[in-house]
C-alpha cells in the first residue's frame, strides 16, 4: 500500500505532468478538479480523461461559484487578452488572474488530504514560464506550507505533516512538456486555452495558448491540438 497524494488537476499540461510525476513516484493518487465558473470549463472533461488515463484512485470535481465576485477575465465579462508578445505576457499581473484561486483550491485540497490521511498535495505551479500570477511563486507555496502545518490536526499534534509538492516550480514550459512526454502524458487530452471557440478548439491567441505553443516549439515536439487557421 503506497502513500496517498492529492493532485490538483486542471486538465492542462502542467497539472497533467504533475499527476504523472506523482504516479511515477509511487503515490496512490486522488485527483481534484474545480468547476468554478471558468469560461474554459472544457478543461473539466480533459481532467477526467487524464485521471482515467493514469488510473487514479478517485477523481472528484468540486463545484464553486467564483463568478459570484468575478474580478477575472476567466470568471467575469472581461475580454481575454489576445496576441500579446512575450514581453507583455511577462509583465504585471494579467486580467486572467483569478483572485485567490490557488489559496481556495489548496485549502480544499488540504481538507481532502487530511480526510484521506494523505501526507502530500501535488500542485503544478511554475515560476519560470508563467503569466505573472502571485500564487505561483515559491514564496507563496512556502507560506501556504507553513499555514497548513498550523491549520491541520496532524500538524498540531506533531504527526506527519502534509507537504505541498511543486515538482515543476523551476522548470520551463519546454522542460515540462518533455517530462510529461517521457511519463506518458497524452497531450492531445489536455487543454490550455482560456477562451476556446464554441467548437472547443483552442483560440491559439490567448496567453496560455501562446505559452503552450512556445513550449512545444522549444521542446521540438508537435502540439497535437488543432488551432484556427491564420
Amino acid at each position: 500500500m503506497g502513500l496517498k497524494a492529492v493532485v490538483l488537476l486542471s486538465g492542462g499540461i502542467d497539472s497533467s505532468t504533475t499527476l504523472a510525476i506523482a504516479k511515477k513516484k509511487g503515490f496512490l493518487v486522488y485527483s481534484m478538479s474545480f468547476d468554478y465558473g471558468q469560461r474554459h470549463a472544457l478543461e473539466l472533461e480533459k481532467a477526467r480523461s487524464i485521471a482515467d488515463l493514469f488510473k487514479v484512485e478517485k477523481h472528484i470535481v468540486i463545484k464553486l461559484n467564483l463568478r459570484a465576485f468575478g474580478g477575472s477575465a476567466l470568471t467575469d465579462n472581461i475580454p481575454v487578452p489576445k496576441d500579446r508578445n512575450e514581453e507583455a505576457i511577462s509583465q504585471g499581473i494579467p486580467v486572467t488572474y483569478v483572485p485567490a484561486r490557488n489559496t481556495i483550491f489548496l485549502s480544499l485540497a488540504l481538507g481532502w488530504a487530511e480526510t484521506l490521511q494523505a501526507e502530500n498535495i501535488f500542485l503544478g505551479v511554475n515560476a519560470i514560464d508563467y503569466s505573472g500570477y502571485p500564487d505561483c511563486r515559491p514564496e507563496y507555496i512556502k507560506a501556504f506550507q507553513k499555514m497548513a502545518s498550523l491549520a491541520t490536526k496532524a500538524g498540531v499534534e506533531g504527526k506527519a505533516k502534509i507537504k505541498i509538492q511543486t515538482p515543476l516550480i523551476n522548470l520551463t514550459k519546454a522542460e515540462i512538456i518533455k517530462k510529461g512526454a517521457e511519463l506518458g502524458v497524452d497531450f492531445g487530452l489536455t487543454h490550455s486555452c482560456y477562451d476556446p471557440l464554441a467548437s472547443g478548439m483552442s483560440c491559439g491567441k490567448c496567453d496560455s495558448c501562446l505559452l503552450r505553443l512556445k513550449g512545444f516549439n522549444m521542446a521540438n515536439l508537435k502540439d497535437p491540438l488543432e488551432y484556427p487557421a491564420k
